[in-house]
């Protein structure tokens, strides 16, 4: 596999170098990402302009990043790679690097310079965080809640832990159906250091003392898998507040007027980026990073959040952030970066979950079935 990876960096790289011309592109490519507010973002970002390039492209998209890891493993099993570009989070591009899945990247050779000519490992510095990955957002993962559903009388949410106060806070609560992020703040809200989490999460008896936390609401809890439904469940009234993607939630609140706030304490950090399929044929890859390249640069990172309010991984795109593309509004404030929102964050352990992922989703997933 090592051998693989290294002939197709090889072969990125040349293309990168622009040594590949249009004829030796495919014409079509498959896209992996989420569906939702944050594939439109990206289909107005970059996939539209790419297009009006190169007229010849046709792009379909998959929205099956959720499963990617698997997919990926059944496809490499199966001797066919079907997907050119796959959107993931940062522990999985770490999963797919260590297993061979993904294409290691030069990411100088491979990635647009700033335009100041700073070379793109020190653009996107700590973010890139596995040699496979390149980085596209800062996002995190947080709570919205009803403003109309608060108990006349009571304060509206404000602390993470408030997700466990059943009695101030009557009513369902929606969580992701996995273990990420729901651990760690179980962990927190049985009172665990913040810089202790992972070190009791490491262990068999932290990872039941977690377990045994969310326990305590979990018959008030709704379980979501897509991002989407966070955001329906609130607007439809069938939870008081639940997790999900800061950019869903500010769809529902600003875009959709509905009666949504966010409670960003403890929200998680993480990052999101595409990595590339090991494998592909040659004619598939060049048409790949040709398009990673155009996509991935200075401008085009800032202008995909005129769609969405997660932060642009390239240092040189946070000066280029403006207004919202339809509604006028500035959006720096709207970014899960932004010191008003962030006083009180987590920080996601990338590492941690490449390493445990496997183990403790056998757990949660057997916890849920009891």
């Amino acid at each position: 596999m090592k051998l693989t990876t290294t002939l197709m960096t090889s072969t990125a790289l040349t293309v990168a170098a622009g040594v590949a011309s249009a004829q030796d592109m495919a014409d079509d490519m498959t896209l992996v990402s989420w569906g939702g507010a944050y594939q439109a973002s990206q289909q107005n970002a970059y996939a539209e302009p790419y297009k009006e390039n190169n007229p010849e492209v046709s792009i379909t998209w998959d929205e099956s990043s959720n499963e990617a890891v698997a997919k990926l493993r059944a496809m490499n099993e199966a001797g066919n790679i079907t997907w050119d570009l796959v959107d993931v989070v940062a522990a999985d591009a770490m999963r797919l690097c260590d297993e061979g899945l993904a294409m290691e990247i030069d990411h100088d050779e491979a990635l647009a310079a700033a335009p100041d000519g700073t070379e793109a490992s020190d653009d996107f510095g700590d973010l890139i965080v596995s040699d496979c990955f390149v980085p596209q957002i800062v996002y995190s993962t947080t709570f919205g809640y009803r403003t109309d559903m608060v108990p006349e009388g009571a304060e509206a949410p404000n602390d993470i832990c408030d997700v466990w106060d059943t009695e101030t806070y009557p009513g369902k609560r929606s969580l992701e159906k996995r273990p990420i992020n729901n651990m760690e703040w179980a962990l927190l809200c049985d009172g665990v250091a913040k810089g202790e989490v992972y070190d009791v999460l490491a262990t068999d008896e932290g990872q039941q003392r977690a377990l045994d936390k969310l326990d305590e609401i979990k018959d008030d809890v709704i379980w979501w898998s897509a991002g989407a439904d966070t955001p329906q469940l609130l607007a439809d009234g069938e939870v008081v507040m639940g997790s999900t993607y800061n950019g869903r939630l500010f769809s529902a609140i600003v875009e959709q007027d509905q009666p949504i706030a966010m409670m960003w304490d403890a929200q998680v950090f993480d990052l999101d980026g595409w990595i590339v399929p090991a494998g592909l044929p040659e004619d598939r890859l060049a048409r790949v990073m040709d398009f990673l390249r155009f996509a991935t640069d200075t401008q085009r990172l800032a202008d995909q959040a005129k769609y969405i309010s997660y932060g642009p991984a390239r240092e040189s795109s946070a000066p280029l952030v403006g207004e919202h593309a339809e509604l006028g509004i500035e959006m720096a404030p709207h970014m899960p970066t932004d010191p008003g929102n962030a006083a009180n964050t987590f920080l996601y352990n990338y590492e941690f979950w490449a390493d445990y992922r496997d183990d403790i989703d056998a757990k949660f997933q057997a916890w849920l079935a009891q």
